[in-house]
């Protein structure tokens, strides 16, 4: 599943910012989506974040400006393609607190603890999710927020056109395969479990969520 997924992002890693703005004409609003994950990070000045599946970067000009030039970011993601992207980003804004690591999220963890964890449309690919979870959740500090941003299946009404929904986002690995495992599923659980006030908002009528909690 890994090289499926690094296969499809790496042909599409130039073009996949434009692709998510394109997404708006359906009503997907994912940069609004963007933002309303990262408000949930509850960060300050100077503090340390990791975004698993880190991507292109398109979250760190929104985290940038909430913990400024003593913060830092640490960028995970498996494809090298996306993160060269990121790293384009990086340097067209003269970020300097920005580590970006080509790696298998769940094979590398940092070895410091972090104010915050974020993860966008990613580790829901990953067929080692239970793995990642548990070891980014280990590195969390104790009164800091994990946020995940990730796609569902809607258990209400809209659920019955996912027909019409899947065709959008089968480009970007998701397959058949999620609508087996639903690792939605194994997200919320693991938050319900593992997380104190955890708070999960619905977007676009179900096929999207954003789900926090804070490590006791």
């Amino acid at each position: 599943m890994n090289n499926f997924v690094q296969h499809i992002y790496k042909k599409r890693a130039k073009r996949y910012d434009l692709t998510a703005q394109l997404y708006y004409l359906f009503g997907f609003r994912e940069w609004a989506y963007r933002k309303k994950a990262v408000k949930k990070l509850g960060l300050k000045e100077g503090d340390t974040v990791v975004e698993i599946g880190c991507g292109t970067g398109l979250n760190f000009s929104l985290i940038q400006k909430i913990i400024g030039e003593n913060g830092k970011i640490i960028g995970v993601d498996i494809t090298k393609e996306m993160l060269n992207e990121a790293e384009k980003r990086v340097k067209e804004n003269n970020w300097k607190n920005v580590e970006l690591i080509n790696a298998d999220a769940a094979e590398f963890v940092p070895s410091d603890s972090v104010d915050g964890i974020i993860t966008s449309f990613a580790i829901s690919l990953s067929p080692n999710l239970e793995t990642i979870l548990e070891n980014y959740f280990d590195i969390l500090k104790p009164g800091s927020n994990f946020v995940v941003l990730d796609l569902k299946m809607p258990g209400n009404f809209w659920g019955r056109f996912k027909f019409l929904f899947l065709p959008f986002v089968k480009p970007f690995a998701v397959t058949d395969y999620h609508l087996e495992t639903k690792p939605w599923m194994t997200i919320i659980r693991f938050f319900n479990k593992s997380l104190y006030n955890v708070n999960r908002a619905e977007l676009f009528v179900g096929y999207a969520y954003i789900i926090s909690g804070i490590k006791q």
